[in-house]
């Protein structure tokens, strides 16, 4: 311990010493007790040491009980007794409060006050049959008498002393100055009043009224000084033969140590009350301390929550609580609109509207039980301009702890503006939607124009190259060489023309519902040789290389052969024409665990960046293509990623303008059973 802790618990000891040998020496003439011997002081001493060791503690009071108590005048057989059962009272009251724990015991509650009495009255019980047992050993009094007047002398000085070593709640008092020196007065008369004659035993009762004015009014240590003082006085007038107590016992002829445990009786009476209201005010005063704190949070909250109308009212409908929020919301001042009913804040067509959404009777009471507590709902409140305004109100019950309605509370949020916002939303979706189903007609139109119009123009080209080979051939007499020139290039445009009519075909084929492609199994490549084929065979006036790489192993596949044959002459296609001569271009299949993968690879122009999104729509042309003025349609691709999509795989693009493309087709393998 450090020397302030042992400096106290030096203090301590002397006082339990002095006021010690004083009690025994005030014992009546003839008693055979201790008086009220200060065992509280002593329990004190072991709640005030930090780390003693308690059985050297222990000792320590032992002896200095056992002295004080020969001090007083009695036999050191009967004084080591005595002083061995009060130490014992000692221990068994520390041991109940504190559980053997160094450590402050709390006195804020009533379980904490009820554990005060128990360790108390069983320290009490140990002391009682310690001195009854030091009496029938040693002859000295009566057995009976003495353990009562011990006990119960015990018990009071624990109840008086212990409070102020216990943690107490600090509660301010509430008592005024005048009120005070009032007190303080009454706590002196009352007891000299009272205890200064023999004739006024019903009178002693007064005693506690005035110690529980000061419970209710005063702080804790005050009440507690109040309760010591009249303690004091009592005990002093009382051992000195004055006071109801003293008379009691001579007129009845009872014992002279029967003296000290009515006295010991009333202390201890005194001490339980004015410690229940000590607790109880405590308690009292931190809840509502706390409810204060939590109603000034609350008050805070709702006061800064300006975005939000906050609106309360009674049981009645009236107006209890309006906050900045609903003042900005709704224009009026809080102090126009508490009191008067919430009615005012809605018209008759706002309630019969809700009235109709809820399906009950258009009532506005009957509305409100209908809202109450059934989550957010959209209501028309009226502002103090006579406008209306949406509110997305959530109404809730407030009933007190008994169940019953007291009132209610909305929160609510001006979502006019919202609400109209949403409108137009929904029309201009709504719009959008009907511009969409029209282009969606348009374009069907659109394409089934381009279907019969195909249809239509692929007989008579056909006819046109007929008769133009027809004509190449000489099969009408002989060209001269500018008429031939004339016939091949007549020959070569119907035949572009033709294609083209042959992939506005094929697409229009496709995009068609219920049209399906054909499943059978193929190798792919033989498709890949065959594609390849078709595009070579044209290259004989190029300088191009076209390379080739195609597993060793059959690539076995289910899928369209034909389609997948035009797939790979559009890509390869589209990779000769757009690689200069000199170039070349690289076609290689790849066989993966789920799919394969078809590469065409060529060192042409490449494709800007900003233009490669837009590549697979249909008509769609590069601007290199059409600044280098090379032919073409557009179709190509928009055909080749359908066909790819059909089978159920994809079509993926990179490429760098002026260093060439690439084009992946991925198709999952699909084989028969």
């Amino acid at each position: 311990m450090r020397g302030a802790a042992w400096l106290r618990l030096g203090i301590l000891l002397g006082l339990m010493t002095l006021f010690g040998v004083a009690a025994v020496l005030a014992t009546p003439e003839g008693g055979r007790a201790v008086g009220i011997w200060p065992v509280g002081v002593a329990t004190a001493c072991l709640l005030v040491t930090t780390r003693p060791r308690t059985a050297g503690l222990a000792a320590v009071i032992a002896v200095l009980a056992f002295g004080s108590i020969v001090l007083g005048g009695r036999p050191p057989a009967v004084a080591a007794g005595f002083a061995v059962a009060l130490t014992a009272e000692t221990l068994v009251a520390w041991r109940l409060l504190t559980g053997g724990r160094r450590a402050r015991p709390s006195l804020r509650s009533a379980p904490d006050l009820g554990r005060l009495i128990v360790a108390t009255a069983a320290g009490a019980v140990v002391a009682a049959l310690g001195a009854g047992a030091t009496s029938l050993a040693l002859g000295w009094g009566t057995p009976v008498s003495l353990a009562l007047s011990v006990g119960v002398s015990g018990l009071a000085s624990q109840l008086i002393l212990l409070p102020f070593f216990c943690d107490l709640r600090r509660s301010a008092p509430v008592v005024a100055a005048g009120e005070r020196v009032a007190q303080w007065a009454l706590v002196v008369v009352v007891p000299t009043a009272v205890f200064a004659t023999d004739d006024m035993a019903a009178a002693v009762f007064l005693v506690i009224p005035v110690l529980v004015w000061g419970g209710l009014r005063s702080g804790a240590l005050e009440a507690l000084a109040q309760l010591v003082v009249a303690s004091v006085l009592v005990i002093h007038l009382t051992t000195y033969g004055s006071g109801p107590f003293a008379a009691a016992a001579r007129t009845a002829g009872l014992a002279t140590d029967t003296r000290g445990v009515l006295l010991a009786m009333f202390v201890a009476i005194c001490a339980v009350v004015v410690l229940a209201l000590v607790v109880s005010v405590g308690e009292q005063r931190e809840l509502t301390r706390q409810a204060a704190a939590e109603r000034d949070r609350v008050q805070n909250i709702v006061d800064g929550t300006l975005g939000v109308a906050i609106i309360g009212s009674d049981a009645a409908g009236r107006v209890t609580l309006f906050n900045p929020g609903a003042e900005r919301l709704l224009g009026y001042d809080a102090r126009d609109v508490l009191g008067r009913p919430t009615r005012n804040l809605h018209t008759a067509a706002a309630v019969s509207e809700k009235a109709k959404d809820y399906g009950v009777e258009d009532d506005y009471v009957t509305v409100l039980q209908a809202m109450a507590g059934h989550g957010a709902t959209t209501m028309s409140l009226l502002h103090r301009d006579g406008s209306e305004r949406r509110h997305l109100i959530t109404l809730n019950p407030v009933v007190d702890d008994r169940g019953q309605l007291t009132g209610h509370v909305s929160t609510s949020e001006d979502v006019t503006e919202r609400l109209a916002a949403e409108n137009h939303l929904r029309d201009a979706l709504a719009t959008e939607r009907r511009a969409a189903d029209r282009l969606r007609d348009v374009d069907a139109a659109k394409d089934a124009f381009v279907s019969n119009v195909s249809h239509e123009l692929r007989t008579p080209i056909t006819s046109i190259l007929g008769y133009t080979e027809l004509l190449a051939d000489g099969a009408y007499g002989p060209l001269a060489p500018l008429q031939r020139d004339a016939v091949r290039r007549v020959e070569a445009n119907s035949a572009r023309l033709l294609a083209v009519i042959g992939d506005l075909l094929t697409l229009a084929r496709l995009q068609e519902d219920g049209v399906h492609l054909a499943d059978r199994d193929l190798d792919l490549r033989d498709v890949v040789t065959s594609g390849v084929g078709v595009v070579t065979s044209t290259l004989e006036h190029r300088d191009l290389t076209v390379g080739t790489g195609l597993p060793t192993e059959p690539v076995a596949l289910r899928g369209d052969a034909e389609m997948l044959e035009r797939v790979v002459i559009n890509l390869v296609g589209n990779a000769v024409k757009f690689t200069p001569d000199g170039g070349r271009v690289d076609v290689s299949l790849a066989v993966c665990p789920d799919h394969v993968e078809l590469t065409v690879a060529d060192t042409g122009i490449g494709i800007p960046v900003e233009e490669q999104d837009r590549l697979f729509s249909r008509f769609f042309r590069s601007s290199e293509a059409l600044h280098r003025a090379i032919p073409g349609t557009g179709l190509g691709l928009s055909i080749t990623r359908t066909i790819v999509e059909r089978h159920g795989g994809t079509v993926a693009l990179d490429s760098v303008a002026g260093a060439g493309t690439t084009l992946s087709v991925r198709l999952p393998v699909r084989r028969r059973r």
